[in-house]
């Protein structure tokens, strides 16, 4: 028996404010599977994001999400429980600039960051080492580190509850080219421990070729997503 895909978008059409709406013809993403996708750009990826996790739901076609559709989810209560499931990297996500990164990654664990209490110190600790933040950083303000070290940040933050999809929004914007290998390969190991599925919308083919298993382009006025070609790609 075939199991349910983790993502399913079917004749999707979303208008928001673009010269054309953003169209999905179909993508199917099953358990455990890697997609990255391009020839999206920084808001259609928020409108993506949106419309995978429920918070906008599509003006046609159908949005299915662990085998459900997004519009039959029926009131805000439920909507918000459904969030758990999902993890987003994502520069709209905040660093608390000020606070150290310890402290921006006790967040998801305690509301008391200050001191961080001893329970919650050791789940950092080990949030850390998985996505191969040096230890020497933790004490240092979000932000004073390198951008390479904030993008490992954003990326525990939305491992650190257990989520069964990792949503990844154009996540080396701000990642020097030599940065951008690594932090895919890392992303993958990640993944992998974890059996995350995950879906990134990004222009990086570095990143999508080490984090990854196939990469797709989105042709924007029919919605099909085929095999990516170099000239697609950020260099």
């Amino acid at each position: 028996m075939t199991a349910e895909p983790i993502v399913e978008m079917r004749g999707v059409v979303k208008r928001y404010n673009a010269l054309r709406p953003l169209r999905i013809a179909e993508l199917s993403l099953a358990s455990g599977g890697r997609v990255a996708v391009a020839g999206i750009d920084a808001p259609g990826a928020e409108v993506m994001l949106n419309l995978v996790t429920g918070a906008s739901l599509p003006d046609e076609g159908d949005v299915r999400i662990f085998g459900q559709s997004t519009s039959d989810v029926s009131d805000g209560e439920q909507w918000l429980a459904s969030l758990d499931r999902f993890g987003i990297v994502s520069e709209r996500a905040v660093l608390l600039e000020g606070a150290t990164l310890t402290q921006n990654l006790a967040l998801p664990f305690a509301l008391e960051i200050d001191p961080v209490p001893p329970d919650t110190l050791a789940r950092v600790e080990a949030l850390a080492d998985e996505c191969e933040i040096a230890r020497d950083y933790l004490a240092q303000r979000a932000g004073d580190v390198p951008a390479a070290v904030r993008s490992r940040v954003h990326l525990a933050r939305a491992i650190a509850l257990n989520p069964r999809l990792l949503l990844m929004e154009h996540p080396t914007a701000a990642l020097e080219e030599t940065a951008r290998t690594p932090f895919g390969k890392m992303v993958a190991r990640v993944c992998d421990r974890r059996t995350l599925t995950m879906l990134a919308v990004t222009q990086d083919l570095q990143f999508a070729t080490a984090a990854a298993h196939e990469t797709l382009t989105l042709q924007g006025a029919s919605g099909r997503l085929v095999a990516a070609r170099r000239s697609w790609w950020r260099r």
